[in-house]
C-alpha cells in the first residue's frame, strides 16, 4: 500500500469519525504519538505502542460532550510522509466549547504509520 493509499484512508475514515478504527487498521503496533512539547506528559501526551494510542484516543473520545464540527483536509504527501490539518469544534466535557486546529504528520513504513505527530497552539 502507498503512502498515499494509506493517507488517503486515513482521511476518508476520520472524515468519518471512525477515529479508532483508522487507527486499528493503519497503525504498526509500535508507532508512537507526539504532541507539543506542553503537553507531551499525561493522559494525553506522548505515547509509544497502539495499545497506548488507542487508550489516548479513548481518553480523548470520553473527554467530549458533543463535536459540532470535524475537517479534515485532503493530505499532502511526500515520500513515506503525508500530512493533513484537522479542524474540530467541539463541547468538552466541564470545559465549553472549543475550537481546536492542528497539523498532524504521519510517517508510513512498510504500510503502516509509525509516526503520528500534532502541531498546534496550547491555550
Amino acid at each position: 500500500m502507498s503512502t498515499a493509499t494509506v493517507a488517503n484512508r486515513l482521511v476518508s475514515l476520520c472524515r468519518e469519525g471512525k477515529f479508532e478504527e483508522a487507527q486499528r487498521e493503519l497503525y504498526a503496533k509500535d508507532a508512537i504519538s507526539i504532541e507539543p512539547q506542553e503537553m507531551s506528559n499525561g493522559p494525553m501526551g506522548n505515547v509509544k505502542g497502539l495499545k497506548a494510542i488507542l487508550e489516548k484516543g479513548q481518553h480523548w473520545a470520553e473527554s467530549v460532550e458533543a463535536v459540532h464540527n470535524n475537517e479534515i483536509s485532503d493530505p499532502v504527501v511526500a515520500d513515506g510522509w503525508f500530512s493533513v490539518a484537522m479542524h474540530v469544534d467541539a463541547t468538552m466535557k466541564g470545559r465549553g466549547r472549543a475550537d481546536m486546529r492542528e497539523i498532524c504528520v504521519y510517517h508510513v513504513k512498510n504500510d503502516k504509520i509509525v509516526q503520528e505527530q500534532f502541531f498546534y497552539d496550547v491555550h
